[in-house]
């Protein structure tokens, strides 16, 4: 990946680009859930299955740091809805 274009999209679920991942970086939040939460990379449809290692590439790039420093962000996979009529019915076998 060139890391010199800050117009390179990196989350192209959240369409965000280089330049806004490297501006975060340098406000000093350095994790994948920090950069996660404030420019939305890594949350789109993918889940980050896109992304994440490009964050990871440039997370290391900017703190002049190994990958394998980097702590890995915590996934929290989509919640499924459920019918609110199964909460209100409740269990039906009572002992």
């Amino acid at each position: 990946m060139n890391l010199k274009d800050d117009n390179t999209i990196v989350c192209r679920c959240a369409d965000v680009t280089l330049g806004e991942i490297k501006n975060v970086i340098r406000k000093g939040y350095t994790t994948l859930d920090e950069i996660k939460r404030l420019t939305r990379a890594g949350m789109g449809q993918c889940q980050g299955k896109t992304c994440r290692n490009l964050l990871m590439q440039i997370i290391a790039h900017e703190l002049k740091i190994s990958q394998t420093d980097i702590e890995l962000s915590r996934l929290r996979p989509p919640s499924v809805t459920i019918p609110l009529e199964l909460l209100v019915k409740g269990d039906t076998n009572e002992d």
